[in-house]
C-alpha cells in the first residue's frame, strides 16, 4: 500500500493530503482533468445542505471511481443483521462470556455477531450493537457500511484497518470510527482477535459539550487521529461486501476500491486512544451521573438525549467522603450495554470479564453484587481508592436494547447472572 506515514491529529477538521505530490487540485474540487489522470469523486455523509457546523462530505481523488464493480448479490453471513424484530423483550438484566472464537475460522466480516439493538436503518436513528470474533485477516475482500457508521472497540489483538482514506492502528484500549460508506479491509497482526462494534444509524458521533466542565476534560479534540493519504493500485479478483438496508450483499469487484491517491474533506476514519480521557470526578462527596465519562455521543432530535452515547470507565482514583464509591444501584430512562475491555470492572467482583458484556434496559434495576456492596459499605474512606488497571466501556441508547435471538440463545451467556444480588442481606430495622 503507498503512503505517507503518520496521523493527522484533531477532530471534525477539514483535512487535505495526498500520497503523490500535485495530487490535490488547488482553488477547484473537480477540475476538468485531475492530476495524474485520477477521477474526482465526492462523498457525502450528511445533506448537502446540512448546517456548516454539521455537513460532512470528502473529495476522493481515485484510480478509478467507486461505481466500477460487478452486481450484487446476497451475501450469506446469518450472525449479522439489523432486524430487531416485534417480540416481547425481557426486562431481565442479561450478561454474557466472551463470544468464543469461530470453530471454523473467519475473518472481520465473517466474525461479526449481532447482540441486538433498536431503530433501523430505513428510519435513520438507532443503533445495532455486535460483537466480532476473527482468526484471520480479510483476504481479497472489502466491506462497506451503508446503514451506519462503526465505532470498532478491539478487546483482545490489534486491527490494521486499511481504508480508501488511508490506514489506522489500533490495539486494545484504541477505538476506530468508521463513517458511513467508507469501504475497508481489516488485518489481523497479531491473529485471533476479538471486540465490540456499535453502529451507528443515527446523527454522526461527535464530541459532547462541556458545559460546566468548561473548556478543558474529557476527550480532547487534538487527541484523535485521522491518517493520511494511501492507496494500493492493484487487479485481480476480488470481493466488495456491503451492508445495506440491514442485509448483506456482495459483488465482484477487479480491482482494490482503496485506490484513493489524495483527498481533503471530514468524512473521515480516525481512532482515539482511550487511555488519554481526562477523567473528571468528586473531590467531595458522592458519586456523579457517568455522563461525566462519555467520550463520543450520536444526538437525537431531543435536546441533551442521546441516540448513542460512547462512555467509559477508566483508571482513576475515588476520594469522595461519607460516600458509596462504586456505581450505585440504579434504574435508568436510557438502555445500557456494556463491555469490558481491560482489567476488572469495580461495580463487579467476579463474572464479568474481558470480551463479556451485558444489557441493562429501560427500568431494569442493577449496580453492584453483593460481594462489592459489602466491601464498599465498610471500606476506610480517609484513603483513596485507586482503580488503575481497568477499562470498561458502555453504549447507551434512549431505546431499548432489543436482544437477538442468537444472542439470548447463546450457550455462552450467563443464564445465572442475576445471582449476582441474592446475596444482598435485609439490613432494616425499625427504630
Amino acid at each position: 500500500m503507498s503512503q505517507s506515514s503518520g496521523y493527522m491529529t484533531g477532530f471534525g477538521n477539514e483535512f487535505a493530503t495526498e500520497a503523490v505530490a500535485g495530487t490535490l487540485p488547488v482553488g477547484r474540487n473537480s477540475p476538468q482533468r485531475v492530476a495524474h489522470g485520477l477521477y474526482a469523486e465526492q462523498l457525502s455523509g450528511t445533506a448537502f445542505t446540512a448546517p456548516r457546523a454539521q455537513n460532512r462530505r470528502s473529495w476522493l481523488y481515485r484510480i478509478r471511481p467507486a461505481a466500477m464493480h460487478g452486481p450484487f448479490a446476497p451475501f450469506a453471513q446469518p450472525h449479522l443483521h439489523s432486524d430487531f424484530g416485534s417480540h416481547a423483550v425481557t426486562p431481565d438484566q442479561l450478561r454474557w462470556d466472551p463470544l468464543p472464537m469461530p470453530a471454523g475460522g473467519a475473518d472481520f466480516v465473517e466474525g461479526l455477531y449481532t447482540m441486538g439493538g433498536n431503530g433501523s436503518p430505513a428510519a435513520g436513528s438507532g443503533v445495532g450493537v455486535h460483537l466480532y470474533a476473527a482468526d484471520r485477516s480479510m483476504q481479497g475482500r472489502y466491506f462497506y457500511d451503508a446503514d451506519g457508521e462503526l465505532l470498532i472497540v478491539p478487546q483482545l489483538g490489534r486491527l490494521r484497518i486499511a481504508t480508501e482514506l488511508g490506514v489506522l492502528e489500533v490495539e486494545p484500549q484504541q477505538v476506530a470510527v468508521i463513517p458511513r460508506g467508507i469501504r475497508f479491509r481489516v488485518d489481523l497482526p497479531d491473529g485471533p482477535s476479538r471486540g465490540y462494534v456499535g453502529e451507528n444509524f443515527g446523527a454522526f458521533l461527535r464530541l459532547p459539550d462541556l458545559g460546566p466542565i468548561g473548556s478543558n476534560g474529557l476527550a480532547n479534540p487534538r487527541d484523535f487521529e485521522t491518517p493520511v493519504a494511501a492507496y494500493e493500485d492493484v487487479e485481480g479478483d476480488f470481493e466488495l461486501v456491503a451492508k445495506f438496508q440491514g442485509h448483506l450483499w456482495r459483488a465482484d469487484i477487479g480491482h482494490s476500491p482503496l485506490d484513493v491517491v489524495g483527498w481533503h474533506g471530514n468524512h473521515v476514519p480516525y481512532r482515539y486512544d482511550l487511555r488519554r480521557f481526562n477523567t473528571i470526578g468528586s473531590i467531595s462527596y458522592d458519586h456523579p451521573d457517568p455522563s461525566i465519562f462519555l467520550v463520543l455521543t450520536s444526538p437525537s432530535d431531543t435536546s441533551g438525549v442521546g441516540n448513542l452515547d460512547f462512555a467509559i470507565f477508566p483508571p482513576r482514583w475515588l476520594v469522595a467522603q461519607d460516600t458509596f464509591r462504586p456505581p450505585w444501584f440504579h434504574r435508568n430512562i436510557a438502555s445500557e450495554f456494556m463491555g469490558l475491555i481491560h482489567g476488572a470492572y469495580d461495580a463487579k467482583a467476579e463474572g464479568f470479564v474481558p470480551g463479556g458484556c451485558s444489557i441493562h434496559n429501560c427500568m431494569t434495576g442493577h449496580g453492584p453484587d453483593a460481594a462489592t456492596f459489602d466491601k464498599a459499605s465498610n471500606a476506610d474512606l480517609s484513603k483513596p481508592d485507586v482503580i488503575a488497571d481497568t477499562m470498561a466501556f458502555m453504549f447507551e441508547t434512549r431505546a431499548v436494547i432489543r436482544p437477538a435471538a442468537q444472542a439470548l440463545e447463546a450457550t455462552h451467556r450467563q443464564r445465572d447472572y442475576q445471582q449476582c444480588w441474592a446475596g444482598l442481606r435485609r439490613h432494616f430495622r425499625a427504630p
